[in-house]
């Protein structure tokens, strides 16, 4: 089977194509184009919808056409046409949604929705057969989940963030230290040089017996504690909140998976998401698991953020699963039911 993916949920315009044997967790990645838009939204700090819809108008169809040429494949050889369709910006959904099904009417191709976080976790797929059951950990700008997964495509939201997910945190916090958006892989740098001990700050775990996270008290506090600073002439210094800041959250991150383990007894954890390509986070899921003996993947950095590879590998399964899609599919900027099939 040949799959052609589209991943357009934020900001990066992403189409792969990929082959994978029916029913064998076999994946052979022809392609996998990304068009990132940083350099556009640097300048605001942050990602403006309204320029990042126009920019995937703008990317999706040269890009599509580059990935099957890269791949050595004709529209007329793909069998499954496949696309993130929820949750993410509405206006750059429909326009992944809307190409992919011109794309399937046009060469008569099945199509089939996919979901998001799924397709994050479906990243760790490409390398082989996973352990199932298995608990799922996403962590990127927009979704911070904790997964309960029976099957590849049976998941239960079982903990989530209740105001910012961790990549929002790590950006707002570093843009307002100075650094340029996105964040994240500078303020990873910079923990590398800071003592994590130099600040104690609050905890971003829920201590209500769920699974929970809260960052917006994190984040709060540090704004906080730069503006008091700054108010008597004086600075902090940005490695050591960095350090402190990274600590916090990955004790946080592991608090709730030790508790997420011990209450359904399962031996395999993914991680998944732009996020995790934090070094640190990466570490301390890795010494997490090691220490309990649990089987643990995450993708490799290439399939951390947006692409087309985890959206083709997620369809694979569901579409294994019997679902599929029609041309009243839509794009959802959220939903109810995550896990309802599209």
């Amino acid at each position: 089977m040949l799959y052609l993916a589209i991943e357009s949920s934020c900001d990066e315009t992403a189409v792969a194509v990929v082959r994978s044997p029916e029913g064998r967790d076999e994946f052979e990645v022809l392609s996998n184009e990304i068009n990132s838009q940083v350099d556009i939204h640097a300048e605001y700090g942050g990602v403006v919808p309204e320029i990042a819809s126009r920019a995937h108008v703008e990317a999706i169809a040269p890009l599509t056409y580059k990935a099957l040429s890269d791949a050595n494949v004709k529209p007329e050889q793909i069998d499954v046409v496949a696309v993130t369709t929820e949750p993410g910006l509405i206006g750059a959904l429909l326009v992944g949604v809307n190409f992919a099904k011109g794309f399937a009417y046009s060469y008569g191709k099945r199509l089939i929705g996919v979901n998001h976080i799924k397709g994050h976790v479906a990243a760790n797929y490409i390398n082989g057969k996973i352990n199932k059951p298995f608990i799922a950990f996403v962590a990127s700008g927009g979704h911070t989940s904790i997964i309960n997964a029976a099957s590849y495509t049976d998941f239960e939201t079982v903990g989530r963030t209740l105001d910012d997910a961790i990549g929002e945190a790590f950006d707002k916090i570093g843009r307002r230290m100075g650094l340029n958006y996105p964040c994240g892989a500078e303020m990873d740098r910079l923990a590398a040089k800071g003592d994590p001990s130099a600040f104690r700050f609050p905890a971003v775990h829920m201590k209500d017996g769920s699974f929970n996270f809260s960052l917006s008290g994190l984040k709060t506090h540090i704004v906080n504690m730069l503006n008091t600073a700054e108010m008597k002439g004086g600075t902090l210094c940005r490695e050591d909140i960095c350090a402190s800041l990274t600590k916090v959250i990955c004790d946080s991150v592991v608090h709730q998976l030790d508790q997420c383990f011990k209450k359904y007894k399962y031996k395999t954890l993914l991680a998944a998401g732009g996020v995790l390509a934090n070094s640190h986070l990466r570490k301390a899921l890795s010494d997490f698991c090691a220490a309990r003996e649990i089987d643990f993947h995450v993708p490799p950095l290439s399939l951390c953020g947006d692409n087309g590879v985890m959206i083709a590998a997620a369809a694979k399964y569901e579409l294994e699963a019997g679902a599929g899609s029609d041309m009243s599919l839509d794009g959802k900027p959220s939903s109810k039911d995550d896990w309802k099939r599209v």
